[in-house]
């Protein structure tokens, strides 16, 4: 082969991947936008069904225990078939928790709701073990941390996008605090935001189906080549990601980020509403009235807070630009470290200080958490002696952390407050931070599926 038949093979060969990359990009995208409704949903449940703060974060539970259940599954349906069918069933299976979930607001029935979000999270479990290391094998490897956070900037613009249509779809006239009453016509109101929601949610998903049904040819010749004649089962991914230390450290963080992450989010609208924070303050709407609206009655109404939300995710998303520029010119264990310290003293403000000021403190965790989960999963595939496929699995079956922890900050948050109960995600960032010192400390390694190389 000549000098220009080889450049035109490498230019085709880099423009397939940019082109894949770009694809699995909108599945990120997809996926963070329909997580992030879960924030407005805990809200709007607590008051539809009278629920304890626990109870209403049976929500969350029911969605990341998906992630506990199915994540090795789905390691081993994707090693069996590899990427693209693996994703094209993903995309089936959230299509069938649309329509539980359509069925749940029609019925007005919580325990439904719980199985429409489970099956939800079922096809995101699928599609999250799948589009991870495919968006970090995607190009050049040293730079799979770079494309791995810029993928996760657009999956936080979705996060973005959730709270602020969630709110305004499902916490319209809803109200939590001790003594008011959600009436029929707020209820119907809000179940009927609920069903609109997840119906054009389902139409997303079926035009994503296609999209990436004709994208798939792209996808499959831009990834690296499979090995031929050797299918995994999933008891031995199960035993080959726990025989490895840096697979079992890497899942603990998991574990506790996407745990301390969620319980925030999911609180963070009946946070700013107490009155203890914005509940009886108008002080927010001259910074961000912008987004939260003004209904015109003092304080911060339940609505107007699940908008606030939003700023959170926002941070997120701003943090994931900002940590794309960031990680290509600094060590990624060092910009953990970072971030995980800062996080977790700003969680520690809202609990020994509180009042208006926290508020604006707990909305800006959400730009430190930004790089956390891609540097976490990539730092662990780089040490890990597991195979990709094992370790995305075990990586993945951590995030069940977001069915945990929220659970304990509800019932934390109902003894303590909502401002009090911030200590422990204060404790989970900083096991991160230690995490991510002892990260910086072990040599990376070659991976031999091309994944990581350093």
């Amino acid at each position: 082969m000549n000098v220009s038949s080889q450049a035109a093979t490498h230019s085709g060969s880099r423009s397939n991947a940019m082109a894949a990359f770009a694809a699995v990009t909108v599945l990120f995208f997809a996926w963070g936008f329909i997580t992030s409704l879960i924030d407005p949903l805990v809200a709007a449940v607590k008051g539809i069904f009278t629920l304890s703060d626990a109870e209403a974060q049976l929500s969350a539970s029911a969605f990341f225990i998906a992630y506990g259940l199915m994540s090795f599954p789905a390691a081993a349906l994707i090693a069996r078939f590899h990427s693209v069918p693996s994703i094209l069933t993903a995309l089936t299976t959230m299509v069938a928790g649309c329509l539980v979930m359509l069925a749940a607001a029609n019925l007005a029935v919580y325990p439904l709701v719980l199985a429409g979000l489970f099956t939800l999270a079922s096809g995101i479990t699928i599609l999250q073990v799948a589009a991870n290391p495919l968006a970090a094998a995607l190009g050049d490897p040293k730079r799979s941390h770079f494309r791995l956070t810029f993928s996760q900037t657009f999956n936080s613009f979705g996060t973005f996008l959730g709270p602020l249509i969630g709110a305004h779809l499902f916490l319209e006239g809803v109200e939590v605090k001790e003594g008011t009453v959600v009436t029929e016509a707020v209820r119907a109101q809000a179940l009927g935001g609920i069903d609109a929601a997840y119906f054009w949610i389902c139409g997303l998903i079926i035009a994503l189906l296609f999209f990436f049904w004709f994208s798939r040819r792209i996808v499959n010749d831009a990834v690296p080549p499979a090995p031929i004649g050797h299918r995994t089962g999933m008891g031995e991914l199960i035993r080959e990601a726990f025989s490895s230390r840096w697979a079992l450290l890497g899942g603990l963080a998991i574990f506790l980020y996407v745990g301390a992450e969620v319980a925030i989010g999911t609180q963070m609208a009946l946070f700013l509403n107490s009155d203890a924070i914005w509940g009886q303050s108008d002080a927010p709407f001259g910074i961000f009235g912008w987004i939260m609206g003004n209904d015109g009655d003092p304080g911060v109404s339940l609505q107007e807070a699940g908008k606030a939300v939003a700023l959170y995710w926002g941070g997120a998303m701003i943090g994931r630009a900002i940590g794309s520029v960031l990680l290509a010119r600094f060590s990624a264990s060092k910009l953990l470290a970072l971030f995980t310290a800062i996080a977790a003293l700003l969680c520690l403000y809202v609990v020994f200080v509180g009042g208006v000021n926290a508020g604006f403190v707990a909305l800006s965790i959400g730009l430190f958490n930004s790089i956390m989960f891609p540097v976490i999963f990539t730092l662990t595939l780089e040490r890990s002696t597991a195979r990709a496929e094992a370790t995305s699995g075990l990586l993945c079956t951590a995030i069940v952390g977001g069915a945990v922890i929220p659970y304990f900050i509800g019932l934390l948050s109902g003894a303590v407050g909502y401002a009090v109960a911030l200590i422990l995600p204060a404790a989970c960032y900083i096991a991160l931070c230690v995490f991510a010192i002892a990260a910086g400390r072990a040599p990376a390694r070659q991976v031999s599926e091309g994944v990581t190389v350093h």
